[in-house]
C-alpha cells in the first residue's frame, strides 16, 4: 500500500496536538474522579479506546505505513476526548 504524502510539519504538529489533548483529557478525567462524578462508562472508555488505538496503530505499522498513520489512531481519540470533556 503506498504511503500518503505528508507535509514535513504533519508529524510534529500531530505530536504537539496529541500532547496537549492528552494533558487536557487527563486533567478533565482526574477532576471527574476527584469529584466522584466519573461514570463507569468513562472508566470503560479509558481502557477500550486505548486497546483499539493500539490495534489500529499496529495494523498501520504492519502495513508499512508512515509514522503519521501509526500515530493517527491515538491523535484522533485524544483530540475527540478533549473536545467531548471540554463541554
Amino acid at each position: 500500500m503506498p504511503q500518503t504524502p505528508y507535509s514535513p510539519f504533519t508529524l510534529p504538529l500531530m505530536m504537539a496536538e496529541l500532547t496537549a489533548a492528552s494533558w487536557e483529557t487527563m486533567w478533565h478525567r482526574t477532576t471527574l474522579m476527584m469529584s466522584g462524578a466519573c461514570t463507569p462508562a468513562e472508566y470503560t472508555r479509558m481502557m477500550t479506546e486505548k486497546m483499539r488505538a493500539v490495534q489500529l496503530s499496529s495494523e498501520a505499522m504492519l502495513a508499512g505505513e508512515g509514522p503519521e498513520a501509526i500515530l493517527h489512531p491515538f491523535h484522533k481519540r485524544a483530540t475527540a476526548n478533549a473536545r467531548r470533556l471540554r463541554k
